[in-house]
């Protein structure tokens, strides 16, 4: 039983296309993407640096592109669907919720809105990996931070002011690390409510889907039948926390034995090897991937 999973913020890299673009397909679908997010996916994709794909404005849209052209490209069906916080976004597209101009339309609008809220005051996230979970909360708390990723397999992600991020790095928990994560605000708390009151209106206007593969929400880790159910929570989910271990949890319990990431792969089968234990992964990390991604998708379909 396979799942597919759509990465989240953070997990861009530096030219992370550019193997990918020599694909006809997947250029030409960049392409079409990049007309509806308004945004230049082909040069952020290959050649702008780490620090200029840092930009929300920017990562989001990127991100979501990817996934999208990259699950086309892969032309599976799984069991499930799930993404990561804006990877969401992408999920919601494969399983048929958005078309793919609706779904680059809609993060076009959850990247600016965040990008502005997160620059009315300095604030950022951490990974905190290690401890024991309700030590780890405690000092997230003690820091005057907030919980904002629970992902299971020993990882949460602290975000909050850069004082709180730089105190709870001075006062980890026990048997814990702080890493800072290149991202640009505190995503999933109140620092993002006026991006919030910016979705609404777009996400009235959106033309929505039931979904026609299972995909699961960050809210709860819940499968979500409705489409226009799936799109409210979408719009909650920009100040709520993602309970990623919520959604691995459902995962297992479904009997899932095989999880994709889709382009740029590797973080969430990160956290998977170590929260989702049997269950095999794969990361599409470049073009080469693909074949092995297909065989793979077979062996666990």
């Amino acid at each position: 039983m396979l799942v597919i999973t759509c990465p989240g913020q953070g997990a861009q890299k530096s030219g992370f296309l550019r193997s990918f673009l020599e694909l006809e397909t997947f250029s030409a679908q960049i392409d079409e993407l990049a007309a509806g997010s308004g945004i230049d996916l082909r040069l952020h994709g290959t050649e702008s640096d780490d620090e200029t794909i840092k930009d929300t404005a920017l990562a989001q849209p990127l991100l979501v592109a990817a996934a999208i052209a990259c699950a086309r490209e892969l032309d599976v069906t799984p069991a499930f669907v799930a993404g990561h916080s804006v990877g969401e976004i992408a999920a919601a597209q494969i399983a048929g919720i958005l078309s793919p101009a609706e779904a680059m339309r809609f993060v076009a609008v959850r990247g600016t809105g965040m990008a502005a809220a997160a620059a009315q005051t300095p604030t950022g996230m951490s990974a905190v990996v290690g401890g024991e979970p309700a030590d780890v909360l405690a000092a997230i708390e003690a820091a005057g931070a907030s919980p904002a990723n629970v992902n299971g397999g020993g990882q949460t992600v602290a975000a909050g002011s850069l004082d709180a991020l730089t105190a709870l790095a001075e006062n980890p928990p026990e048997r814990a690390r702080v890493i800072p994560l290149s991202v640009a605000g505190a995503f999933h708390t109140e620092y993002m409510r006026p991006a919030t009151t910016e979705l609404v209106e777009p996400a009235r206007t959106l033309d929505v889907n039931d979904p026609a593969v299972p995909i699961l929400t960050n809210a709860d880790g819940t499968v979500v039948d409705s489409g226009a159910a799936y799109v409210e929570l979408l719009v909650k989910q920009v100040t709520s926390p993602v309970r990623w271990d919520l959604c691995q949890e459902t995962l297992l319990e479904a009997g899932v034995t095989g999880l994709i990431e889709l382009v740029p792969g590797g973080t969430l089968t990160g956290i998977a090897r170590r929260a989702m234990k049997g269950v095999e992964t794969f990361a599409i990390k470049s073009a080469a991937d693909l074949d092995g991604a297909r065989e793979f998708a077979s062996a666990h379909a």
